[in-house]
């Protein structure tokens, strides 16, 4: 994480427990890195599903990874609002330019209205079992998963609306830049 500075392009891959690559996006462009965690955007990214089709993201996102907290959160930055889409997942780790984190299916999404609602609780099962999630890697997640929900409900930074506005315009501004410049 030290070698990182802002502007830099990465990719990500999400996997499964079974250490199978779920999906891959090409490109998270760093915008500021923390401590705790590390700040991503992009937009109309190529998305690459695990049986190989594609896809592309419709609108800016700005992503927050964390070092030691069992989610990531996807800030969608759509016309009529920011969604926010949340996975509980395993902190982060960067190999080979690529933010890698195993998804554990339980999934947060807030609308920008202020309501959310738990997604995809029968895919958790499902894999829980076929997968043999152990007992304490159940708490471990359904914990993170009132972790954020208690983050959302306090107004944690990554649900900060002006804040996400920020990173959207530092966003922009970096992709206007030349693709050969350092901004360390």
């Amino acid at each position: 994480m030290k070698n990182l500075c802002i502007g830099d392009k990465l990719q990500i891959q999400c996997y499964k427990h079974n250490k199978k690559v779920h999906r891959a996006w090409s490109e998270a462009v760093v915008l500021d890195i923390k401590k705790d965690y590390i700040v991503f955007g992009n937009n109309k990214t190529l998305v690459i599903e695990s049986e190989g089709t594609t896809w592309r993201t419709k609108e800016p996102a700005i992503m927050y990874f964390f070092k030691n907290k069992w989610y990531n959160v996807i800030s969608q930055m759509k016309r009529d609002g920011i969604y926010y889409y949340c996975n509980i997942a395993t902190p982060f780790i960067i190999e080979e330019n690529t933010i890698k984190y195993i998804d554990y299916d339980l999934d947060l999404r807030i609308f920008p209205q202020g309501e959310y609602k738990i997604l995809d609780k029968l895919e958790y099962e499902y894999h829980k079992n076929k997968m043999n999630y152990s007992d304490e890697l159940d708490i471990v997640i359904n914990n993170a998963l009132s972790e954020l929900i208690n983050e959302y409900k306090n107004n944690a930074i990554m649900f900060d609306k002006e804040k996400n506005e920020e990173y959207l315009k530092l966003y922009l501004s970096l992709k206007k830049e030349s693709e050969n410049s350092n901004f360390c």
